[in-house]
């Protein structure tokens, strides 16, 4: 396993992490996940993913349980949390100073945690103002709960506006966004936060690297039984795959597939690979309900040298979605 330091921070992670969304409570029980998050901690992976709206929670118990169970020291490993959806009444979603302190405290408890290595603004608040969040990530790392504070899916004129409020009054900016990132998934990551990683030093944890997977070929003749897209609540990742757009996406998976196997890799380990050929990529976060399908992402970064200029040309060709890099005057 290799470590990447995310952005300018001197914290390093595997450049391969492992995350609860969707699987942990919904797909797979404690014996399930406690398989999968042992293997990937033995394999070198130090950062595990989570969020205040996994499973309402239950995603954090889970994941908890486990750490205590299996015994780790509390230095050899991050955790994660997210705060925006924590439920239905008004003081319980968005960053407003009490929803934010509220949540992480939630999370510290279920997840049997003293601090959070990373905590992340899971979407930005147009109703409430930067300054209030900025401060109150601040508060929450001065007083020991959090190390280091990020966003997921905000603009990057919006992660400016967070460094602003912190450079103008002395508070700790943002280190990190989390935002989705895959062969079909691009222009954010490899245009808009340019100048976020050379201007503000971000990392990012990307999420999604297989599409929601559809690159892992496994939705080419169908979807599943057992597939997440008949999980109650993803009804909007089926209808995404089976709108047009959706479609055109299989139809080109079936030609990625090829040039994966031409490179003696399966889909899903080429679209890993891929995702770890970017500079400004700090860990790729992986998914998993059977061990057997961790183990095969996991040698992902074994096939990421194949993935040389020629290669990449080709998935060009078939992807079509080359992002425009804005023009230099």
């Amino acid at each position: 396993m290799e470590y990447r330091r995310l952005g300018g921070s001197g914290l390093k992670l595997s450049e391969l992490s492992f995350g609860s969304w969707v699987t942990f409570h919904n797909q797979i029980d404690y014996e399930k996940a406690k398989a999968l998050m042992a293997r990937a901690y033995d394999a070198g992976i130090n950062f595990f993913d989570n969020a205040e709206t996994y499973a309402n929670g239950q995603s954090e118990v889970l994941m908890g349980k486990i750490i205590k169970d299996l015994g780790w020291s509390r230095d050899t490993f991050c955790l994660s949390s997210k705060v925006f959806w924590g439920g239905s009444k008004p003081t319980q979603r968005g960053l407003s100073r009490k929803h934010v302190r509220d949540a992480c405290d939630a999370a510290l408890k279920r997840l049997g945690v003293d601090y959070l290595d990373l905590y992340y603004c899971h979407r930005p608040d147009s109703q409430t103002p930067v300054e209030e969040t900025v401060r109150t990530m601040h508060d929450l790392i001065t007083q020991g709960k959090v190390l280091y504070w990020g966003t997921s899916e905000w603009s990057a004129q919006q992660i400016f506006a967070a460094h602003a409020v912190a450079r103008q009054y002395g508070l700790t900016p943002p280190t990190m966004e989390q935002p989705q990132y895959n062969l079909f998934h691009r222009n954010r990551v490899e245009v808009e936060y340019l100048p976020c990683y050379e201007e503000l030093g971000m990392g990012t944890t990307i999420w999604s690297p297989l599409a929601s997977g559809i690159l892992t070929g496994k939705y080419n003749k169908g979807i599943p039984e057992d597939s997440r897209l008949n999980l109650k609540g993803y009804e909007w990742l089926r209808k995404e795959i089976e709108s047009p757009e959706g479609q055109s996406r299989l139809h080109k998976v079936q030609q990625l597939q090829e040039v994966a196997e031409d490179r003696g890799m399966n889909l899903a380990q080429l679209a890993i690979a891929w995702c770890l050929q970017n500079p400004f990529v700090s860990t790729v976060i992986l998914g998993a309900s059977r061990i057997e399908q961790l183990e095969d992402n996991l040698h992902a970064a074994e096939h990421a040298a194949r993935i040389d200029p020629e290669t990449l040309e080709i998935l060009e060709s078939i992807l079509q979605n080359r992002p425009q890099q804005p023009q230099t005057y």
